[in-house]
């Protein structure tokens, strides 16, 4: 009876790791982005120009205000390019196989108070391209540049941007060499209906 029981429970245990990492999901966009997490180690492998290529068009299949599309997108695969951006990123830009700076343009933003909707297009672009590369089976992971400004101005620099593009983040990309667990970020005190505080 015992070994019936630890056989359920080591079953059970299986069947919530599995839940945990999205593997009850029939549908593969949804299952795509429950166990899309973020990769900080990567191999010497290359990315194609093919996959780059993907990246980027999932990248600009974002929804945006009013289709501006006020996003530039300056790829960076030089070694010692990726070296210098790297700052307080650590080891990853050194690492892996190349980084995406995803930009505003203030230029095609919208005027007035509504331009800084270019950060939400922007971002709705940049978890475009990490789901991207979560199918294709790379790694990805979002570090942060705007609105700080000693790293908005030191990726600027690094890529020679002019003033009217800003760089909002700096996604790295490459072949996963490491494979963490998915955190489950789903926590039913954070929704409300109708009104806040209802449940």
């Amino acid at each position: 009876m015992k070994r019936l029981l630890t056989i359920c429970l080591l079953m059970t245990m299986g069947v919530l790791g599995a839940l945990a990492q999205g593997e009850n999901y029939q549908n593969d966009a949804i299952k795509n982005i429950m166990t899309r997490t973020s990769i900080r180690k990567y191999t010497d492998q290359p990315v194609t120009k093919a996959e780059i290529e993907t990246l980027l068009k999932a990248g600009m299949a974002a929804p945006t205000a009013v289709n501006k599309q006020p996003w530039h997108f300056v790829v960076v695969t030089d070694k010692a390019k990726l070296k210098e951006l790297a700052g307080n990123r650590g080891r990853m830009l050194e690492q892996c196989a190349l980084a995406i700076v995803v930009c505003g343009n203030l230029e095609k933003a919208m005027p007035g108070k509504a331009q800084g909707y270019w950060i939400q297009d922007c971002s709705a672009a940049t978890e475009n391209i990490l789901l991207a590369a979560n199918a294709l089976g790379l790694g990805a992971v979002w570090t942060g540049v705007y609105p700080i400004d000693e790293r908005v101005e030191a990726v600027s620099k690094a890529v020679k941007l002019p003033e009217h593009i800003v760089p909002l983040c700096v996604i790295v990309i490459g072949h996963p060499a490491e494979s963490p667990t998915p955190k489950d970020k789903w926590k039913p005190e954070n929704v409300s209906y109708n009104e806040y505080g209802e449940h």
